[in-house]
């Protein structure tokens, strides 16, 4: 026997099982993101701007319709005109992605009501030294997307912090006020036939609260719906009234 052509005949077949086994692999991931990625809740015509502009949308759109009130808060800002407050230990910045709770747990002594805080990688300025973007929830489960706690992060360590002084009240209405809110398969179509560029990537879909940043004793956000894109950009849709708030506006 010629052990030389049966080893190469080996490798061959290997080499052809491993390709159908990448192939099923692909085939079986594709099937299932096509599952998670149910675009059903869009109409026809959406559906046929979204090929005609080139846009995708890589993220399950919620199905989540609450019922949800305005809220008030008292924020000023001023965090962000003064530098940063150095921790007295750095942390692995590593925790933010592999163990939130770990890392809050170092931290709590440091930072205020850091475990009432969510994680938001997409508002995250990564690199040698950036800052790792966190908001202030709403009935703990919400985000203030306006707020941001900033942790700052140099050679892959938390070294400083910039933490938001701010309150947060009660609904700004009475509860017969309370609306259910706009779907989000609903405001992603006004979107995507009106607003997104061509060959627009959705990343994110995310219902939280919004409020314009002023100082005054008292301020007001609305549910809304946050569209992010893969280049950054932010599409806010009010939850209720359906107004949008684009990059290019801020009304």
């Amino acid at each position: 026997m010629d052990w030389g052509k049966a080893k190469n005949v080996l490798i061959y077949a290997f080499l052809v099982l491993n390709l159908l086994l990448c192939y099923q692999l692909w085939m079986d991931l594709r099937d299932q993101a096509s599952a998670n990625l149910d675009f059903t809740s869009l109409s026809a015509e959406t559906q046929a701007v979204m090929e005609q502009k080139g846009i995708r949308v890589l993220c399950p759109i919620p199905a989540a319709t609450p019922q949800l009130p305005d809220i008030t808060y008292t924020y000023s800002g001023e965090e962000q005109n003064n530098p940063p407050t150095e921790l007295e230990e750095p942390i692995d910045s590593g925790l933010i992605y592999s163990s939130f709770s770990e890392l809050s747990s170092a931290l709590e002594g440091q930072i205020k009501d850091i475990a009432k805080y969510r994680f938001d990688e997409q508002e995250t300025e990564v690199g040698q030294v950036g800052k790792f973007v966190l908001h202030p929830l709403v009935d703990n489960k919400y985000s203030l997307f306006q707020v941001r706690l900033e942790l700052i992060n140099n050679n892959q360590k938390i070294v400083a912090y910039r933490w938001p002084k701010i309150e947060i009240g009660a609904s700004s209405s009475e509860d017969k006020d309370v609306q259910k809110v706009l779907p989000a398969s609903q405001a992603l179509s006004s979107l995507i036939e009106k607003y997104f560029p061509a060959d627009s990537v959705v990343k994110e879909i995310e219902l939280g609260y919004y409020g314009e940043l002023f100082n005054s004793e008292s301020q007001v956000a609305s549910p809304m719906w946050r569209f992010m894109l893969e280049n950054g950009s932010a599409y806010y849709v009010d939850a209720i009234s359906a107004d949008i708030i684009s990059p290019k506006t801020t009304e």
